[in-house]
């Protein structure tokens, strides 16, 4: 059976769409998957898949429509497989940056390459991102809280994601490994 992680956007941050961590592993054992764990308060869940039937684009809808309707919160959330993590991390075009400061953004499409030159547009100091696929990189060496970058680029792709610095996607990875 696949492991994955759902990726869920906004959630327990700054007392908005709140859901214990106890809730969520609930609410995905609910949908008829196993050896679900939780890892910080941030949305990240790792599962055992019990639905083989679902691509990723079908977990992450699964979880969506759970949440809204079981728990009245409306956040975009974004699988991805163990093998898909593994890729992310071979791929990095940073592999130097210090994990603080790489996000690494999972998106739920990939953004058009006009969409990708807007974003070069945006005054970014030393800044720098790199979009592989529906994965955005985004290097942030002088601090993400800091970044303009950081502050504008999701709007300019056009793509919803959430990001997780490196260090919180390499513990996915292993916990996705089982």
């Amino acid at each position: 059976m696949a492991r994955y992680v759902a990726l869920l956007r906004g959630i327990n941050l700054g007392g908005h769409n709140k859901v214990p961590m106890s809730d969520l592993r609930a609410l995905v054992e609910s949908l008829g998957h196993t050896e679900v764990s939780t890892y910080i308060n941030s949305g990240n869940v790792v599962f055992t898949s019990g639905t083989p039937e679902l691509d990723r684009a079908g977990l992450a809808r699964a979880v969506e429509e759970a949440l809204a309707t079981r728990v009245d919160v409306r956040v975009p959330v974004m699988v991805r497989s163990h093998a898909e993590l593994a890729d992310t991390l071979r791929v990095n075009p940073f592999p130097e940056a210090q994990p603080n400061r790489l996000l690494i953004s999972f998106m739920q499409g990939t953004p058009d390459a006009d969409a990708v030159a807007r974003a070069t547009e945006i005054e970014s100091g030393a800044d720098e991102f790199r979009v592989v696929g529906t994965t955005l990189f985004l290097h942030c060496p002088d601090g993400v809280g800091r970044s303009k970058l950081a502050a504008s680029i999701e709007k300019r792709l056009g793509v919803p994601g959430t990001a997780r610095n490196l260090t919180t996607v390499r513990k996915l990875l292993d916990m996705t490994a089982g």
